[in-house]
């Protein structure tokens, strides 16, 4: 039997209605789960560039959270600054958002990696034996090719040796840009020298093979066919190596004042 225009219409109208109920409380109900997630895959991340023994073996979450909170301290820093704040909840302090909001945000000033705003404070990760800061990992991010490119650099007590690199969200293309994502190019970060002698960011991804670190200390190998995502690497690991980013925090650390 034939159903009236309104009917047609009232029908389709009601199932819409339904089914954007449906997905919109599943939605409301997978995002705790989906927080977790999202939360121990940036615990793997940090373990890892870190380079800790218990990172190797942290395959299921209860090992991974393990590993993390016996080694990894959380802090916040104002970025102007360099000071810590610690008046401010680090584990729940959220870089990404502080940077969207413009309370707790400014224009950032014209740079390479094409930053567009900065947060006042931005949290980054102390690797500790007892109460000793062993190394540093500085969250990064920046624009390649196609994408903002996400990811975290790990550099050692001495704020000048890089331990490792990784980038966790991107949308560069596979197999070259995407290449970011390669181990074998990952390896090349370790042991090169993130500064010049005038404390200058230095760490630069070239076109062309570097040579190993000691040879070729400010410099890494270039992504085959991804010139400009091997452009993005280089300025956004600069910018926040430099003034703009975590750069007064390192001076601090170095001096032995924060």
């Amino acid at each position: 039997m034939a159903h009236s225009t309104p009917y047609t219409i009232f029908f389709a109208g009601a199932v819409s209605v339904v089914c954007g109920v449906l997905v919109a409380s599943a939605a409301v109900a997978l995002k705790p789960m989906q927080d977790a997630n999202k939360l121990l895959d940036q615990r793997k991340q940090v373990i890892s560039v870190a380079g800790l023994p218990c990172a190797e073996s942290a395959a299921d979450p209860g090992a991974i959270n393990k590993c993390y909170e016996d080694n990894i301290r959380a802090v916040v820093v104002e970025l102007k600054t360099g000071e810590l704040q610690d008046g401010v909840d680090a584990a729940a302090f959220d870089t990404k958002r502080a940077m969207k909001d413009p309370a707790t945000s400014e224009e950032a000033p014209a740079n390479s990696a094409k930053i567009l705003r900065l947060p006042h404070n931005a949290k980054l990760y102390q690797v500790v034996e007892g109460e000793q800061v062993k190394a540093l990992i500085l969250p990064i991010q920046g624009y390649g090719l196609w994408s903002v490119l996400y990811g975290f650099l790990a550099l050692d007590a001495d704020t000048d040796t890089i331990k490792g690199i990784t980038f966790y969200e991107h949308g560069e293309t596979p197999g070259l840009g995407g290449e970011v994502d390669n181990p074998k190019w990952k390896s090349l970060w370790p042991g090169r020298e993130a500064y010049d002698d005038d404390w200058k960011p230095a760490i630069r991804v070239i076109k062309g093979q570097a040579g190993p670190a000691d040879k070729a200390p400010y410099s890494v190998d270039g992504l085959s066919g991804a010139t400009i995502t091997s452009n993005g690497v280089t300025a956004l690991v600069q910018f926040w190596l430099g003034e703009n980013g975590f750069g007064p925090y390192l001076k601090k650390f170095r001096e032995g004042r924060s």
